[in-house]
């Protein structure tokens, strides 16, 4: 077999260059023959070195096509280096040695270069057919087999995962383009894939194909889209890339960071926050708490978050005198305070319960520190307010009594206080406003006297023009001045049987009808249901033109009934626990050692639910007013009271006297008919109705209806 043409040509190169070699360098080393034969050398050097350090393909090639000039300087320079020939001749034996090793490289660089590799020739049979049966072998031949990826010059890194990616046969008919790997990481990497068809999606590929093709876990790989980019790269469902993360989700798993923690555990559909997506994470040291800001991966849906499973989540103690929850739309706002926030006591001042011009005051503050605001009249209705507070004993209804009438009695407002029976913070509280009371009877006259009030108020003229307006918060040209009249225990009222259903029924009347005449009606109990004396048109009234105040009511549960209870649209009611009591040490290690839990609990009076204009309850802890020394810091000086002319109307009606004193005869009651007409008379009119009127039977005879009851009412007020 003869060696091909160029072979024979370059090895002739050689031996003719082989003298040249030996003699330049000795008879002219500085002369243009010597440097001719140096350049080379240099060019080929770096060549060399360029070869060896870049992994293109090709780069053994380019090795050897440039060894030939890189010996060749190598020998010039040796025979520079001797003197005269060297001894024994070295000079001529390296020349010549150059040409044999060069010689015998020549072959391999022949047929390693690209682009000149001679084409396949098809050495068909020899046959004696006819003229079509040869014409038609051709097409019998094996084709010629296309590579599945053209030579696109990709690195080493990328050549082995495509290997991988071939040794498994093209999961999903796809392509390997690029595989990226992922800094400060030994095996995690981003392939990016294609389909095999072009124009075809890709349908089939699933995470556990590119798993068991890299030899990894199903739960290591993330698929994802691809998206066109701006250097032209393609994208859609012909392309997908993968995610390969052994290494960082080992990392995961042992140290997450909080990002990774809260779309792990909280994010999740099983976790306490599906769906959300934390924003940041922030610490306030001064007031000890930390922020945790998150929104709706989605912003057209609202966050259902169940906060002790976020916390167990995050891994943060689930005590909720500590955590706290606050939504804004797709956005929330979870507040994980060191020690209970509200525990601490928010002194009530004169600077802080003195009304603005739109009638609001400071009444709390929220567990973030904001304060939080009541109103005494109703500034963009132009009308007075209602009032609903509701908590058990001790709960903290009287201090926000306190509170309440001081910023009334400030804005230059008249308070009747009414309750069940006598105690020692009503009655302090009495020193400081228009009229107090205790008991049943003391309330059913004040409610009368205020339902009274519409009637002479209404015909009461105003000085500018001599006629009779409705009330106007704020107008100094009004000739009387809003009354608000508390009931404490109002549903304890409701029940008594001599008198509970005249309360219920007017002040059902005068929740209606007291707003434009000045006159707001403030109930408190420890329900706001029906059974327990609101009828739904009066709590409709009180939902509507107060901002309901719930303080704990016994048990979580039965306080978010009655908050919702007063919300027209109930939302997310925060928690109002029995006591703060944070969790000291393992309940399970105390339980083994036999050792009694810390009594750490601290009460939560004051501590309460106020229902916003917009529906949003807000968890606050309300002023505290001492009862134990002077209330008068908080207090005008002067105890604000009736107009001369009211209280004048009041008495013409027989209303205004000293309402501790015993049912007058035929007050409230039908008396005995025993045939003395001048005995049944009584002060106040007739021998039967308050007021008037026919003397009548029991009134569980008499009253069957609502239009009777009403009816019963216009005959109480003459």
């Amino acid at each position: 077999m003869f060696p091909p043409r160029s072979v024979v040509l370059e090895r002739l190169a050689y031996t003719l260059t082989a003298p040249a070699l030996a003699l330049a360098p000795n008879l002219s080393p500085d002369g243009l023959a010597n440097l001719a034969l140096l350049l080379p050398g240099v060019v080929g050097a770096g060549n060399m070195i360029h070869a060896a350090t870049s992994r293109t393909p090709g780069s053994g090639q380019r090795i050897i096509r440039s060894l030939p000039f890189t010996l060749a300087a190598g020998v010039d320079l040796a025979a520079v280096w001797t003197a005269g020939y060297g001894p024994l001749q070295t000079d001529i034996l390296l020349a010549g040695g150059w040409a044999l090793l060069c010689s015998a490289l020549a072959p391999l660089s022949r047929t390693g270069r690209r682009g000149h590799r001679p084409a396949a020739v098809t050495q068909l049979p020899v046959v004696s057919a006819a003229p079509a049966l040869a014409a038609a072998l051709p097409a019998l031949a094996e084709p010629v087999k296309v590579p599945l990826h053209p030579e696109d010059g990709a690195p080493l890194y990328t050549r082995s995962a495509r290997a991988l990616w071939e040794r498994a046969g093209l999961p999903g008919g796809t392509l390997l383009v690029k595989a990226i790997p992922h800094p400060d990481t030994k095996r995690d990497l981003t392939i990016l894939l294609r389909s095999k068809d072009p124009g075809r999606p890709i349908r089939s590929l699933s995470a556990a194909d590119v798993a068991a093709a890299f030899a990894v876990f199903e739960g290591e790989v993330v698929l994802a889209p691809v998206e066109q980019q701006k250097d032209g790269r393609q994208g859609g469902p012909g392309w997908i890339q993968a995610h390969i993360t052994p290494d960082a989700t080992a990392r995961r798993t042992k140290a997450p960071t909080l990002e990774e923690r809260w779309a792990d555990k909280v994010a999740g559909p099983k976790g306490g926050a599906p769906g959300t997506e934390l924003v940041a994470r922030t610490r306030d040291e001064e007031r000890g708490v930390t922020f945790y800001r998150g929104r709706m991966a989605d912003e057209t849906e609202v966050p259902q978050i169940d906060l002790a499973k976020v916390c167990r989540g995050l891994g943060i103690p689930a005590d909720d005198s500590c955590q706290f929850l606050i939504t804004d739309g797709h956005e929330f706002l979870i507040s994980v305070f060191d020690t209970p926030p509200l525990s601490q006591m928010f002194p009530a001042t004169r600077e802080l319960l003195t009304p603005d011009v739109k009638g609001m005051y400071v009444c709390g503050y929220t567990t973030t520190g904001q304060p939080v605001k009541n109103m005494i009249y109703q500034h963009d209705k132009n009308a007075a307010r209602h009032g609903l507070i509701l908590g058990v004993s001790r709960s903290g209804k009287t201090q926000f009594f306190a509170i309440d009438m001081a910023a009334m009695s400030l804005a230059g407002q008249v308070v009747w206080l009414g309750t069940v029976r006598k105690d020692e913070k009503t009655s302090t509280l009495g020193r400081y406003i228009d009229r107090q009371g205790s008991s049943a009877l003391w309330m059913a006259r004040s409610l009368r006297a205020a339902r009274a009030l519409c009637d002479i108020r209404a015909e009461m003229p105003w000085s500018h023009d001599g006629q009779p307006h409705d009330y106007k918060p704020g107008d100094p040209r009004c000739p009387f001045r809003q009354l608000n009249v508390f009931g404490d225990e109002f549903m304890t009222c409701t029940k008594d049987e001599e008198y509970g259903e005249f309360i219920q029924t007017i002040a059902d009347d005068l929740t209606v009808t007291g707003l434009k005449y000045g006159i707001g009606f403030n109930p408190a109990g420890q329900s706001p249901f029906a059974h327990d004396g609101f009828s739904s048109g009066m709590k409709a009234n009180l939902r509507q033109n107060s901002r309901a105040v719930v303080f704990n009511m016994g048990n979580p549960s039965s306080t978010r009934k009655a908050v919702e209870g007063t919300m027209e649209n109930a939302h997310d009611v925060p928690t109002i626990p029995t006591r703060y009591s944070q969790q000291e040490g393992s309940v399970i290690e105390r339980a083994m050692r036999g050792e009694a839990d810390p009594e750490n609990g601290v009460s939560t009076g004051g501590v309460a639910v106020i229902v916003l204009d917009n529906g949003r309850a807000v968890l606050m802890r309300s002023l505290f007013a001492d009862f134990d020394t002077d209330l008068a810091k908080i207090f005008p000086d002067e105890v604000v009271r009736l107009t001369d002319h009211e209280i004048e109307e009041l008495d013409k009606r027989d209303l205004w006297f000293d309402w501790n004193e015993p049912e007058r005869p035929g007050e409230f009651h039908p008396v005995p008919d025993d045939g003395n007409d001048e005995g049944s008379r009584r002060r106040g009119g007739g021998g039967g109705k308050p007021g008037g009127g026919k003397p009548g039977r029991k009134r569980s005879e008499e009253v069957v209806s609502a239009r009777q009851a009403l009816e019963a009412i216009k005959t109480l007020v003459p």
